[in-house]
């Protein structure tokens, strides 16, 4: 009896043993099975969910067609007008290489934001000074447009030495009329170098017998262009092959004078108070010598750096003047510039 009762016992605890084993087995499959439907619950209700906000994503798109940019701004090709004048002189746009070069012009100098936005500044400062010599000249106001080409409005000068805001070599500088020394480079003088530009376009617009090609000139030069028309047998500046720069000269002048015309359409908003103004100044003859201009500045209540300012043409600390030649110097007016302590 105890024999069997023993082995009664052994076969209950094997059984129990391989009951809880099966219990355990059972409740893994059960969380595994619970867990992947879990799961698959999840993404059947995230995949409603993003196909229902993606109907509404194209609604919203289709009721906003032209604002759903990341940017906030749409980036589009302006417009080019279907005719253009420089100088009056109409620009042959039915010639699609012709209008492709206005075309890139217009793309580089709207999205050139920095440079643009800078040239609509100072012209509002210098564009008074230049359109009156313009015009006592006769030569066409578009030419003030070519000033912003050349320079931006600015005292540069390039690689080559080309100086001031019209981009003079010192020798074509000198042949038409200014002075450039040591001392004084009236090459950075905005009336002055204005005055000489006029009278190089004139020359060339009598040589030419038009203003493209007499703006082409002031890029090229009157003997490089002379050169092209001799070699290609045209004289029509449209009709010739010449280098990257002047090819896309006229271009960039008509493209600058578009925008800068009409700045809104081309996506610029600047308020009159963004512009520079015009300087305030009135003159002081200098007929002698001066040793230093920073103690000739001090005594006449102002300092070099502004002397400077207003006379970027005043290359050194010195003036000799031995011919006593009266020079005419730009002093702020009093209250338009703060000089600090």
């Amino acid at each position: 009896m105890l024999l069997n009762f023993l082995l009664c016992s052994a076969n209950s605890k094997v059984l129990l043993t391989k009951e809880k084993d099966f219990m355990n087995l059972n409740s893994k499959t059960f969380y595994f099975i619970l867990g992947a439907l879990t799961s698959i619950t999840a993404l059947i209700i995230a995949g409603f969910i993003l196909y229902s906000n993606s109907e509404d994503i194209v609604a919203a798109s289709d009721e906003k067609n032209d604002d759903n940019f990341p940017q906030n701004y749409r980036i589009i090709s302006p417009e080019v007008p279907k005719e253009i004048y420089f100088a009056g002189e109409r620009v042959p746009l039915e010639n699609f290489e012709v209008y492709e070069r206005v075309d890139r012009e217009i793309l580089v100098n709207t999205y050139w934001h920095s440079a643009t936005i800078l040239a609509m500044k100072r012209a509002n400062r210098w564009f008074p000074l230049i359109e009156p010599i313009l015009k006592r000249y006769n030569v066409p106001d578009d030419f003030k447009y070519l000033a912003v080409a050349e320079s931006n409005l600015d005292n540069v000068v390039s690689p080559a030495g080309a100086t001031g805001y019209w981009q003079f070599m010192k020798a074509a500088g000198e042949r038409y009329g200014l002075e450039v020394t040591s001392e004084v480079d009236e090459r950075y003088h905005v009336e002055k170098s204005t005055e000489a530009a006029c009278k190089y376009l004139l020359e060339s617009y009598r040589k030419f017998g038009n203003w493209t090609m007499a703006a082409a000139s002031y890029n090229m030069g009157v003997a490089g262009v002379n050169n092209q028309i001799g070699r290609q047998k045209a004289d029509n500046y449209y009709n010739l092959v010449l280098n990257s720069e002047t090819s896309r000269y006229i271009a960039r002048i008509v493209s600058l004078k578009l925008i800068m015309q009409n700045p809104n359409k081309y996506g610029f908003d600047l308020k009159d108070s963004d512009l520079y103004t015009p300087l305030k100044t009135y003159e002081v003859e200098l007929s002698g010598s001066v040793s230093d201009f920073a103690d000739w500045s001090i005594a006449q209540g102002i300092n070099y750096k502004i002397l400077k300012m207003y006379n970027p043409w005043l290359r050194d600390v010195k003036l000799t003047n031995r011919s006593g030649k009266t020079y005419k110097i730009l002093m702020p007016e009093k209250g338009s510039i703060e000089i600090l302590n």
